[in-house]
């Protein structure tokens, strides 16, 4: 995925055998369960549906790698445009070319934009990437093997999936679209192949041929199943001063709701798409991921084939699409 600055890649050598022990004293919940009492509080409170949402997940991996140009994302952007016209989404694609990190052939890319209340000129973006890495290139056993990215390139998608479910009834004075951004890696190892390409494409494209409506937040939504749960405040959403209202909002709405997995104190410094969003496009921006998705000499699921639906769970898509829903819900953002 995205790569990690050197904060990070020190963090993994000094913790990695703690974090992975604090993990197994965290609450395993069975995909689609939905019983502790945080899960149990935030359900009085949300229609959102873990087990829908982890339905989702499951029907996204079963159409296999998802890499850009490849016949899983075709199929997965049928998949996607189906779903959201149904639920009174409007559906468009973002179309552009990239050059393969390997060869040079042109690849042909699509961000996936829906819109909910098209008419309404102030905005809020929810966002997710849906392209799958082309290999498992960190699988000790098999780097070459078949990457299915349930957390890494699923979950998000799962969320917004459900959360079409609840926008066409927001009535809040702002319109909600949702974009899936294609290319985030299209990389085959970490020295071949460029990040973000959908994301910068997408920023690049909002501000040179400006839309008639703005965009008054970006939640970006990455690694957001795991079982075992923790939603650190991600250290570029902090120090950006446009986008740290946001933050404090969305964790701020967790702690009311009693959903403990949103842990109010930074830890990783992350690359991913809300960069460009934010340097490129101007966008206040945040990322929500949880960047402990286990990896260790012992234990290691990111950008392994172990990366599959079994690793994630219903509980923490529902706890992640309650919090998002209630934050839309209450947010003063886009409002007079």
């Amino acid at each position: 995925m995205r790569r990690p600055d050197a904060q990070t890649m020190f963090l993994w050598a000094v913790l990695g055998g703690g974090a992975l022990f604090l993990g197994y004293l965290t609450l395993f919940h069975h995909p689609g369960h939905a019983g502790n009492q945080a899960t149990r509080v935030a359900s009085r409170k949300s229609p959102v549906q873990g087990r829908r949402s982890f339905g989702y997940l499951e029907a996204v991996c079963a159409l296999g790698p998802r890499f850009s140009g490849s016949e899983g994302m075709r199929r997965q952007q049928t998949l996607l445009s189906e779903h959201f016209e149904q639920l009174g989404g409007r559906v468009r694609k973002q179309t552009f070319t990239a050059r393969h990190p390997l060869d040079g052939t042109p690849v042909e890319m699509s961000n996936l934009i829906v819109e909910f209340h098209p008419d309404r000129a102030k905005r809020i973006l929810l966002c997710a990437h849906y392209d799958t890495r082309p290999f498992p290139d960190r699988d000790p056993r098999r780097p070459r093997g078949r990457f299915i990215g349930a957390n890494d390139g699923g979950s998000g998608v799962a969320v917004l999936m459900e959360l079409a479910h609840h926008l066409g009834s927001l009535d809040r004075g702002f319109g909600v679209d949702l974009v899936f951004f294609d290319g985030e890696e299209l990389v085959y190892d970490d020295r071949q192949g460029t990040y973000f390409l959908g994301s910068e494409h997408f920023a690049r494209e909002y501000v040179a041929n400006p839309p008639p409506y703005r965009y008054e937040a970006a939640v970006l939504l990455d690694m957001v199943g795991d079982a075992q749960l923790q939603l650190y405040q991600e250290r570029n959403s902090l120090s950006w001063p446009d986008s740290r209202p946001i933050v404090d909002e969305v964790w701020g709405t967790a702690k009311r709701m009693g959903v403990i997995e949103f842990i109010a104190r930074p830890k990783h410094e992350i690359r991913d798409d809300h960069l460009p969003l934010h340097e490129i496009g101007r966008i206040p921006a945040i990322d929500i991921i949880d960047f402990d998705y286990p990896r260790s000499s012992a234990v290691s699921y990111w950008h392994t084939e172990a990366d599959v639906p079994a690793k994630c769970s219903g509980d923490s898509l529902f706890k992640v699409g309650a919090v998002v829903l209630e934050w839309l819900r209450t947010t003063k953002l886009g409002t007079p």
